[in-house]
């Protein structure tokens, strides 16, 4: 690729979407990783001309979203002079069919990362927004709704209400429940001493009306800590219920109606702490932990641990082919693991790769990204 890959591999007819930092998206061949179409949406942003952050250059750092149906890619790009748009990209060939500016209203977009995946539902595109990496300038945590038919609509936005910070920045993004109702999960806020709705889970309506929230009671400390519960996105589970996970390490399960502060079904420490997304199958959850995956089992009202894998910095976890697929974040090692056990089936050098890598899995075929190459992997 022409730019370092942050993004989550995509297939959808065929095609293997990747995005890259020099605001380019590719489609390959999933069969033979031959560039089927490459379009190159402008020059993306030198770090050095950033108040702060750790990526150099800044492009397309967030999972783009495919309207498999229409045949379209959705990418948020940054551009020179720091500024983000949202395109929409033809499937088939990689043209423009259109793009419209999307940052986060009043507010300064060089302070701002779109890192959280695009989330499509009932013809909008969510954007979420955090802070660059050392937290600087007034930013806040921000979801935007643009509609998927074009430019020429209003899009909607939904600013998370701390005086500051609060950054939605998880590289999942949002989950969306079939009512279309939206859970994003904050950051840290800027109060050490009230709730702000930092270190919150929140829901919001599809036009983006805040609807319910929950938040633990050491919500405000968790500020002061830069403990952030946002650091992984929210995982929506079957009836009703809802999971959450970050940086304290203390999982929390909830009602899809959230109740409030300090109104989790039930919680405890789970691992040292977590970060990037979560994977659901069976019954299990399989958080990423910087000491491990870690298999939970979930029964009811209550979830115990199943297993606790090799203490390794494990990115964000996919099941595919009866494996937990997985990224060693600092050997650049993908690992197989046997989902019931956590026994390593599998496993293979990267070299460099990015924070939060995810692999994706299609075909038969296990796709991740490493610094600027994506490789595939048989699955036999």
């Amino acid at each position: 690729m022409d730019g370092k890959v942050y993004a989550e591999p995509l297939v959808s007819r065929g095609r293997v979407i990747v995005a890259t930092e020099n605001d380019t998206v590719y489609a390959l061949d999933p069969a033979t990783g031959r560039v089927v179409w490459s379009a190159h949406l402008g020059t993306p942003v030198d770090g050095s001309t950033l108040p702060c952050g750790n990526i150099d250059p800044s492009g397309i750092t967030s999972t783009p979203v495919i309207d498999g149906h229409r045949g379209v890619v959705f990418a948020v790009a940054f551009l020179r002079p720091a500024h983000h748009v949202l395109v929409a990209l033809d499937l088939a060939s990689g043209r423009v069919r259109w793009q419209r500016p999307i940052d986060p209203p009043h507010a300064d977009p060089a302070v701002h990362q779109e890192r959280a995946a695009l989330a499509l539902s009932r013809g909008r595109v969510y954007v979420a927004y955090g802070g660059l990496f050392g937290d600087c300038g007034a930013y806040n945590g921000w979801v935007l709704a643009a509609p998927a038919s074009g430019p020429g609509d209003r899009t909607v936005a939904y600013r998370v209400p701390s005086a500051r910070e609060g950054g939605i920045w998880a590289p999942s993004g949002a989950a969306i429940d079939s009512r279309g109702d939206v859970f994003v999960t904050t950051g840290n806020g800027s109060s050490s001493s009230s709730f702000d709705f930092g270190n919150a889970v929140i829901r919001l309506t599809p036009g983006l009306h805040r609807k319910a929230f929950f938040a633990p009671r050491n919500a405000a400390s968790l500020n002061a800590s830069d403990t952030d519960l946002g650091s992984v996105g929210p995982l929506l589970l079957p009836h009703g219920r809802v999971f959450a996970i970050g940086k304290s390490g203390v999982g929390y399960l909830l009602k899809t109606r959230l109740g409030g502060i300090g109104k989790e079904l039930t919680s405890r420490t789970v691992c040292g702490s977590a970060y990037g997304g979560l994977a659901f199958a069976s019954g299990r959850i399989y958080v990423p932990c910087t000491d491990g995956i870690v298999a939970l089992r979930l029964k009811g009202r209550h979830f115990t641990t199943l297993w606790h894998g090799s203490n390794f910095n494990a990115g964000p976890p996919i099941v595919a082919n009866d494996a937990v697929w997985t990224v060693d974040l600092d050997s650049g090692t993908l690992y197989a693991l046997n989902p019931r056990s956590g026994n390593v089936r599998y496993r293979a050098g990267l070299g460099e790769v990015e924070h939060f890598i995810t692999p994706a899995a299609s075909g038969g075929r296990i796709y991740v990204g490493a610094g600027g190459r994506v490789l595939a992997f048989a699955v036999r």
